[in-house]
Parts: structure tokens; C-alpha cells; sequence
């Protein structure tokens, strides 16, 4: 994907996560960016080809599974083309010339806020306001010059924006990772993948669930992540979200046959290459 010129749907503003991720992901910094609100406006972006990908934070170590996002994977019919690890830093950040002593809010997203909660506790003055957006509470600062507030993003956003680091790295937990997902309106067709996610609607019996497991692990593949979503507009009935792992994809298809037999409907949301996943030491 080097060398080409790519426009990629985000939510939130330039030097947001998203937008590392992106960089990350492509490996390049020749992407245009399309900035969006919400989660939705930019799936709908992907949807109808107003832009050529898409990247969608879909987990987090500390937070855990963003449902919202697997549900608008399905209402537009998106396809998952990577996947991209980042390592959440969070850096305070102000207008230049700025000190700790100086400042008397911060601002950042609510779920930024609360992974820097232990830096916070020793300014019990500052005033702790929510925003949107990690980056777009920097550009506001840089935007409007405003004195005595920080930002709470990420180093990108204090490049992008002309802001100095006040104190880095003061998210709590240090091995706080976001996986996100690249998407696109169609799968990219190739032959070298070793990761599939995967949507199950089961069949209403015992052991349905039980049975595509044993299957999945007999066939050789390793599933590395099961997660329930609601199907909306069916009360207590649940769509079964499977990503798994394997070295053979004649395997991984042969086992995909056998599992439709315990399931409603089985839908691939996409093959591709494993992200960088990081190690556990």
C-alpha cells in the first residue's frame, strides 16, 4: 500500500489514535484524512465509497469490546481487510511556554480521562472537563490560545498542533493497547491471510455453541476471541463473534463447512493478515 495516495475515514480529528493507527497500519504518511463525528457517519462513509478504507477501534485492554462498532459492521455490510495493534500513551499537553504550575483544567476524552485517573489525583485542583476527542481537545487549546487548560492526547496531537509536552506518558496502566480494524466496502482478495472474524447466528439447540468450538479447535484453528453482540430488533437473541487463527486456509474453509451445520446463518466479515499483537512478557 506504499506509495499510494489513500483516503482514510476516522473518527475524530487529525492526530487522533485513529489516525497513528491508520498511519500504522498503511505505513505511510501520505493518507488523506476524513474525519467524522461519530462511529456511524464514517461506517456509512465506507459504505457508499466516499473513501477508500476505513479504521474503527473495535477493542481495548482496559475497556474492553466497543459493541456499537461489530453491530455497524453489520448494518453496513462492511468487510474487515487488518487489523492494527497501538499502545495507548497519553501526554499533557498545553500551549507553548506552559507549566504544571500554571495550568487549572484539563481536557480529553471521558475514557482518556479515566486511564490517567492516578496523574489526576495529584492536582486535585484542576478542574477535569470531558470533550469528544483526545486530538480535538488539543486543537481547541491551539485554536482559541487558551492559557491554564491542557489536553490530554497523543503525541501526534502535540506535533500536529504546536503544543508542548508537560508530562508524558501518564496513562496508569502501561500496557493499556487498542486493537483497531482496518474496512473497506469489499474484501481484498488475496491468498496470504492467516486470521479470519467470523459471525455465527446458531441454531436453537444444546450444545450449539459447544459443538462449533470443539469443531473450530479439532480443525486445527485457535480462536482468539469470542464475543456475544445483541441482534437488533431481537430481544435476547445474540449473534456469536469468533476471530481465529490458522496456518492453512483450505483448513480454515474446510472447518467453516463443518461449523455451518450447528448455525442459522454464518457470515465472514473478513480475512487478512494478523496484526502486530502485542507480547506478553
Amino acid at each position: 500500500m506504499n506509495g499510494k495516495k489513500l483516503n482514510i475515514a476516522i473518527q475524530g480529528v487529525k492526530a487522533a489514535f485513529h489516525d497513528v493507527a491508520a498511519r500504522q497500519y498503511f505505513d505511510t504518511d501520505n493518507i488523506e484524512l476524513s474525519e467524522y463525528r461519530d462511529f456511524r457517519s464514517m461506517s456509512q462513509a465506507v459504505a457508499k465509497e466516499e473513501v477508500d478504507y476505513g479504521m474503527m477501534a473495535i477493542e481495548n485492554t482496559l475497556a474492553g469490546s466497543l459493541l456499537p462498532n461489530y453491530g455497524l459492521i453489520e448494518e453496513f455490510d462492511l468487510s474487515i481487510i487488518g487489523e492494527e495493534y497501538l499502545r495507548i500513551q497519553m501526554q499533557l499537553m498545553a500551549l507553548p511556554g506552559e507549566q504544571l504550575k500554571d495550568i487549572n483544567q484539563v481536557l480529553s476524552h471521558p475514557i482518556a480521562l479515566s486511564q490517567c485517573g492516578i496523574f489526576l489525583e495529584n492536582y486535585p485542583h484542576w478542574k477535569v472537563t470531558e470533550a469528544d476527542d483526545t486530538a480535538g481537545s488539543a486543537l481547541m487549546i491551539a485554536k482559541k490560545e487558551l492559557k491554564g487548560i491542557a489536553a490530554i492526547a497523543s503525541e501526534l496531537a502535540a506535533e500536529t498542533y504546536g503544543l508542548e509536552i508537560l508530562a508524558p506518558s501518564i496513562e496508569t496502566n502501561k500496557k493499556n493497547f487498542t486493537r483497531f480494524l482496518a474496512i473497506a466496502k469489499r474484501p481484498i482478495k488475496t491468498m496470504h491471510v492467516d486470521k479470519a472474524s467470523l459471525r455465527l447466528v446458531l441454531q436453537h439447540k444444546p450444545a450449539a455453541l459447544s459443538n462449533a468450538l470443539y469443531i473450530i479447535g479439532k480443525k486445527g484453528l485457535n480462536l482468539s476471541k469470542i464475543q456475544s453482540v445483541p441482534i437488533i430488533g431481537h430481544p435476547y437473541e445474540y449473534a456469536i463473534h469468533l476471530d481465529v487463527e490458522f496456518k492453512d486456509l483450505a483448513v480454515f474453509e474446510a472447518a467453516l463447512n463443518a461449523v455451518k451445520e450447528e448455525c442459522i446463518n454464518l457470515k465472514i466479515l473478513g480475512t487478512y493478515l494478523q496484526g502486530n499483537k502485542p507480547v506478553q512478557k
